[in-house]
């Protein structure tokens, strides 16, 4: 998982929701990712897909039965199908989210019994540490968009912060929600996930 968080860090750099994967097999790195939607225009590229990509070029295999994946957040319903689709062994998350979550949260789609693999799923691993790093991305994305304004109307007051009846609870919360800041936060470059 601290490869994972490295991971989340180099979204962090280029602009990305700090998320981080790394698939393993045996004991050994096989490959890693961080989101990317913004950087490629791709609505696709989370962090679990990036890898999950790596991982089947390198081994040349789309299935990966030997596998297993450490993310920074609880994957969505798009990355959960693909590990399933994959083969996975077993996928380990982080931090949590409750908005879109599909490894428990929302929905708990490795522990449908109709679908033909099932995955180990367990969570919670460094939850703190990847909760952090997400609540810390979009504080520092809130200041910005704030000095923004300012600059804009140099004048004008920024105001109060807009009230934020969703927000990620401080403390000892590891929920983590991407999609809990409040719309007036985001740009139409700020990727959602």
């Amino acid at each position: 998982m601290r490869i994972a968080l490295d991971q989340a860090q180099n979204a962090w750099l280029v602009g990305e929701v700090p998320v981080g994967a790394v698939i393993m097999r045996e004991g050994q790195v096989i490959a890693t990712g961080y989101n990317r939607p913004i950087t490629t225009h791709d609505p696709t590229a989370h962090a679990e897909m990036v890898a999950l990509r790596h991982a089947a070029q390198l081994l040349e295999n789309y299935r990966l039965p030997d596998c297993e994946l450490y993310v920074t957040l609880e994957p969505c319903a798009m990355c959960a199908m693909a590990l399933m689709h994959a083969r996975f062994k077993r996928v380990v998350f982080g931090a949590t989210d409750p908005k879109t979550g599909a490894a428990g949260s929302v929905i708990d789609l490795f522990a449908q019994d109709q679908l033909n693999h099932h995955t180990e799923l367990q969570g919670g691993l460094m939850a703190d540490a990847c909760g952090q790093i997400l609540r810390d991305f979009f504080a520092e994305r809130r200041a910005q968009q704030k000095a923004e304004r300012l600059l804009a109307n140099p004048g004008a007051d920024a105001g109060p912060e807009p009230l934020d009846h969703d927000a990620i609870p401080a403390g000892e919360a590891t929920e983590v929600q991407v999609s809990s800041l409040p719309q007036s936060s985001y740009s139409p470059d700020t990727p959602q996930t």
